[in-house]
């Protein structure tokens, strides 16, 4: 129940007299003392416990006015908390008659002191105090531009901000944390697809999620449309550097996302933007974009434009960059052959790869690819087929100039353009715990087939069930004969 009070309002005859206001009630006995009160009285009291407050509490109880009650917190600022303030004007609202406006009260000079006091301290309020504050101040009927209620909301709006970062940080200090990356801690990513909103999370939380997402392959597919979301709500205030983190999940995944009718368009635009100013990061997003088998043909006039190649070539990254642009301008000739663009100069045209992938190179112990070629060197002989062949556009095969033919140990010549790819795909090469080649993969695999090669699958999960050089040897002469060549 709240206090029981007896009214009794004085106003000036005068409207162009400044107000005076008097509200005079009387208070049980119990309720004015500390023992007792209403339950909104007693834990303000246990909010405000010091020997100060509670004075001031008792001086608060003990006002015969309204200008009294408004007069006792500017005059001992120092020493008021939220909850004195929550208690003036919860009975500061008891005590308005329907004489006594808004407008009154804004023009009321006690009541003017009281709000800047207030607004200054609203900072240290409890979340309890800001909200009876906030409630009771709409109730009074303030305006949105009066300073109390303006500064009211001014702190709600900065304890959500502040909360949201609070989340932000702690989660990227989580993601970023070595340990977390050690541990591979899928099922927290996983469970953050139930809890992450659509373009939620800031520019560091989003793009070590998806540092994360890409590092171990995982194909979380809600969680890469979140990294979407948030990509086109806020692309055009990032810089190319941090679209290019967010874009990359996508391509190592293989996952277009379900908002790309509207985003891959969008990343268009902003690349013609800002390719000059990121160049090897304008190029990464293409090779992401590329991946995905979308070609934006305005950004590609521009990168292969003889102001971008002499831009870039004196840059710290020119080597790179034109490795970048050599891939590009040969998977457009296998991709986009209607394109009729301008192309990479012959003079910066150089090879792709030097070797095999670093994935490729780090893993190679527990890579099939040994296990393959020795039972293909005992299948056809060691001259008819190339163990890490570079074949154009720089991609490492294990190429078959010769096939095996029939069930004979004998080696015939491949018609013209028969030539065959053994593509050994070991665990690395698919996204976590799927059948989904990664991207780059899966693009090899397409511009390989372009190049006319026939292309030979040997999955991992295929090869680990054989058992020794024999099983081997079998499941390899199988898949050649399938061919039919």
């Amino acid at each position: 129940m709240g206090v029981p009070l007896s009214l009794d309002v004085s106003l000036p005859s005068s409207s162009s007299c400044s107000p005076r206001l008097r509200f005079l009630w009387r208070l049980p006995g119990r309720a004015r003392g500390l023992s007792g009160g209403s339950s909104f009285a007693r834990s303000a009291q246990q909010r405000s416990g010091d020997a100060s407050s509670l004075t001031l509490w008792r001086l608060l109880h003990r006002s015969r006015s309204a200008g009294e009650l408004l007069r006792w917190l500017p005059q001992n600022e120092a020493r008021a908390v939220g909850a004195h303030y929550a208690l003036a004007l919860r009975c500061l609202l008891r005590g308005v008659g329907t004489e006594v406006t808004a407008e009154t009260l804004l023009r009321h000079p006690d009541f003017q002191a009281f709000s800047a006091a207030a607004a200054r301290a609203a900072a240290h309020f409890d979340d309890v105090d800001v909200d009876r504050c906030l409630q009771a101040a709409a109730a009074l009927g303030l305006p949105e531009q009066s300073l109390l209620l303006g500064a009211l909301r001014q702190e709600v709006a900065r304890r959500r901000v502040e909360e949201e970062r609070g989340k932000e940080e702690l989660l990227a200090a989580l993601l970023s944390s070595s340990h977390f990356f050690e541990r591979r801690q899928e099922r927290f990513v996983r469970s953050l697809a139930g809890g992450l909103a659509p373009g939620g999370g800031g520019p560091s939380t989003m793009t070590l999620l998806a540092k994360y997402l890409a590092r171990h392959r995982l194909r979380e597919t809600r969680l890469l449309d979140c990294i979407a979301a948030f990509l086109l709500e806020r692309i055009q205030q990032l810089d190319s550097k941090v679209i290019q983190k967010l874009v990359l999940p996508f391509s190592r995944m293989n996952y277009r996302p379900s908002n790309q009718a509207e985003l891959f368009p969008q990343l268009e635009a902003e690349l013609e933007k800002k390719a000059a100013a990121s160049p090897l990061a304008t190029v990464n997003i293409l090779m992401s974009l590329f991946q995905l088998q979308f070609f934006p043909l305005a950004v590609l006039h521009q990168v292969f434009s003889p102001a971008f190649l002499s831009n870039v070539t004196g840059s710290p990254c020119g080597a790179i960059v034109c490795r970048y642009l050599s891939f590009l301008d040969s998977a457009v000739a296998l991709e986009v052959p209607d394109y009729e663009g301008p192309r990479l100069a012959p003079q910066y045209c150089v090879s792709m790869f030097d070797g095999a992938l670093t994935a490729d190179e780090a893993n190679s112990r527990y890579s099939y690819k040994g296990l393959v070629g020795e039972a293909l060197r005992q299948l056809v002989g060691e001259g008819c087929y190339q163990q890490d062949e570079m074949l154009l556009p720089g991609y490492c095969a294990l190429a078959l100039p010769y096939v095996l033919h029939g069930l004979e140990d004998l080696t015939v010549p491949f018609r013209d353009r028969a030539r065959v790819v053994l593509s050994v795909n070991d665990s690395w090469h698919y996204c976590h715990n799927t059948a989904v080649l990664v991207g780059s993969r899966a693009m090899c695999h397409r511009h390989l087939q372009l190049l006319g090669f026939r292309l030979v699958q040997l999955p991992y999960l295929e090869l680990e069930r054989l058992k020794g050089i024999e099983e081997v040897k079998r499941c390899l002469g199988q898949k050649l004969r399938a061919l039919h060549l």
